[in-house]
């Protein structure tokens, strides 16, 4: 393990949300888009809207991001953090700019930010 290593930054949900338009009156940060990294039914169940999702999965099988996010500022979320602190670093590795989401979804919902499901209803976190 090297010690002197840097990973990626972490943001709590509330942060992660006024970076990426997701509160009334925060200016966001308007490159910054949030990446979810949960698997399809978890996303189909609940995930914020204006997300884009690719599973970590995927992600660490070597599959791109999609063109409308190459190069923007990356907020990494997943059910609780652990899935998306994996994500961020791998998507550091690979030269992104990305921080990821302490609690994840989860706290995301606990702050009553929004989510939707596959449909735009009101979803919940899987």
């Amino acid at each position: 393990m090297n010690l002197f290593r840097r990973g990626p930054g972490r943001v709590g949900a509330r942060r992660a949300a006024e970076r990426t338009g997701h509160v009334d009156g925060a200016p966001a940060d308007d490159d910054a888009v949030l990446l979810d990294v949960r698997e399809s039914y978890e996303w189909q169940a609940g995930h914020a809207p204006g997300a884009v999702h690719v599973a970590l999965s995927a992600l660490a099988a070597g599959a791109p991001l999609p063109e409308r996010v190459a190069g923007r500022r990356l907020v990494v979320v997943c059910r609780s953090g652990n899935r998306s602190r994996q994500a961020a670093e791998l998507l550091v590795a690979r030269g992104a700019d990305a921080v990821d989401v302490i609690g994840g979804m989860r706290e995301w919902a606990r702050l009553g930010l929004p989510v939707v499901d596959r449909h735009g209803a009101s979803g919940t976190v899987a």
